[in-house]
């Protein structure tokens, strides 16, 4: 029976530490990650869905480079294997056209209007063609039906022969365990947020991803956080205890900018100009 106790006590004890361990990020100090955390990032470009500026269009990219922000865009592989910078699975939203992007071809996609304008999903290599380094890129990952593999392959792929900065983003863990394992030199970030209000928050991986768990198979560089979330243990240890970098999403008042730039994180905003 001491035994037992014994043996218990010992794992009890040690809960803490493979906690840390777990949520521990990487410890890499680049200047890349410096020059990148001088920049205000705009949210999927400088946009107003409004004015007829639609986010993630070369109009709103445009934008954003004139105005020398950052920009957060987004990536999905189409069902023929394209690029293309949009942000929701579902067309509905931007496009009021049924179907998801990774169920249609480049041909199909090509000439949908964005939100009732002339603008466009455009294809990545065109995005990449515009920007030309001018301000670094924030590269979210959108993996559909877990095809992490050929989506990092495919941007991988092409950010080859890119020379401007940049650095990349996802949700899913295996994205970035993906560029980990091939791609080491690249700065990654575990893009997260509290999943409480989500039903599904008690199963493993929004619960995981919530509390930054899964930094164990992927180490990133940085977290990219939803700043209403940011009371969370996961992310408080990962900034005051490890030092990570944090960027924060997405701001949308000046006040709030003002708070959390003051405190050193890095910020993605929308809806004004800091």
């Amino acid at each position: 029976m001491k035994k037992r106790s014994k043996l218990l006590c010992g794992l009890l004890a040690g809960l803490p530490a493979l906690y840390l361990f777990s949520i521990a990020p990487g410890r890499r100090s680049l200047p890349l990650m410096d020059r990148l955390k001088k920049y205000d990032y705009a949210h999927r470009g400088l946009h107003n869905n409004l004015w007829k500026i639609p986010e993630n269009s070369m109009a709103a990219f445009k934008e954003a480079i004139d105005h020398h922000y950052g920009i957060e865009l987004d990536v999905h592989l189409t069902k023929d294997k394209h690029l293309v910078v949009f942000h929701d699975d579902s067309l509905w939203r931007m496009c009021r056209v049924k179907g998801k992007i990774c169920d249609m071809t480049w041909n199909e996609l090509k000439d949908i209007p964005l939100i009732g304008t002339t603008e466009t999903i455009p294809l990545f290599k065109d995005v990449l063609a515009l920007v030309a380094g001018q301000v670094p890129l924030i590269i979210e990952l959108k993996v559909d039906n877990e095809n992490y593999n050929e989506l990092c392959t495919a941007v991988d792929h092409l950010l080859a022969s890119y020379k401007g900065e940049y650095c990349i983003e996802s949700f899913h863990p295996l994205a970035l365990y993906w560029y980990r394992k091939h791609r080491k030199k690249v700065i990654r970030g575990q893009l997260s947020c509290n999943f409480r209000k989500s039903p599904r928050y008690w199963q493993l991986k929004p619960l995981a991803l919530s509390h930054l768990l899964t930094n164990v198979i992927t180490r990133p560089d940085f977290i990219a956080y939803d700043y209403e979330d940011i009371q969370n243990w996961g992310f408080f240890l990962n900034r005051r205890l490890f030092g990570a970098m944090t960027v924060l999403w997405t701001i949308r008042h000046p006040k709030d900018y003002k708070v959390l730039k003051k405190l050193g994180h890095t910020i993605i905003f929308e809806q004004f100009t800091p």
